[in-house]
């Protein structure tokens, strides 16, 4: 470790160093779920670049390499349900989930469903039936939307995907606690929530948010970007640091929790 000046004094900072590679037996330890869960684990999976920003081009694949896709994979078998914003899904043309027989096997090791469904998250309920989340999936997706909303989705989408009323005060409002109890009433209670940031947002300041994986990819983007958040109220909200990972790419792994 490394004292600080005395104008920082009680600070040390430590100098990270290489320990090995990680092996995907290692990474599902890494990154597992707190055991007996009966109430939703909120985690985040993001991507940024080194000024802070979340897309290139208007999408957030442009940023990430071959470990971000090895470690989305990791937490994708780890999860119960994948759950994502309506815009999200238009933007980053979402399908289903689609795991290979080892993925499969290990989740029903752990007394999981062999593919976790996509969740999605609308207010309006208004989603295109020729979406790939529903012509390109082994599982019907979860719809979460709004009570004035849910009955016109279930008509729209009847066969496609199951609905469900999360609303609480507000009829024409998502209520995000109401979303969560929704989920583990169903069961599932390990999720992964990958975008947008206004899903993110919506955690965060509903504190709602247990756990954030923010990969840092070796780029600048300038621009006009947006944040991994997009709320209009700030809310702080402390995450203590579990582990930092690298690789050859110059990518950084890093993963916080309550």
């Amino acid at each position: 470790m490394i004292p600080m000046p005395d104008a920082a004094a009680g600070t040390e900072l430590t100098t990270l160093q290489p320990t090995g590679s990680t092996t995907d037996g290692q990474l599902t330890e890494r990154y597992a779920y707190p055991d007996g869960l009966t109430d939703c684990w909120v985690r985040a999976n993001f991507i940024t670049s080194l000024d802070g920003a979340a897309t290139t081009g208007g999408r957030s694949g442009g940023l990430g390499g071959a470990g971000d896709r090895a470690l989305f994979g990791v937490m994708r078998e780890l999860a119960d349900v994948v759950v994502v914003g309506a815009g999200t899904v238009r933007t980053e043309n979402y399908s289903g989930a689609h795991l290979g027989a080892g993925e499969r096997a290990r989740r029903q090791s752990r007394g999981q469903a062999e593919v976790p469904p996509i969740a999605i998250v609308t207010r309006s309920g208004h989603l295109d039936n020729d979406l790939l989340v529903f012509t390109n999936t082994e599982v019907p997706p979860l719809v979460l939307t709004s009570h004035n909303a849910a009955g016109g989705a279930r008509d729209r989408l009847a066969g496609l995907a199951e609905v469900h009323d999360c609303s609480a005060g507000d009829p024409d409002e998502v209520d995000p606690h109401a979303m969560v109890a929704t989920l583990a009433r169903l069961g599932l209670t390990r999720v992964l929530a990958e975008g947008g940031p206004s899903l993110l947002g919506t955690f965060i300041a509903a504190d709602l948010l247990d756990e954030l994986c923010l990969t840092i990819a070796p780029f600048v983007v300038g621009g006009t970007a947006k944040r991994i958040t997009d709320s209009p109220g700030e809310a702080l909200r402390r995450l203590s640091p579990r582990h930092v990972l690298t690789d050859s790419e110059g990518y950084l792994y890093t993963r916080y929790s309550r």
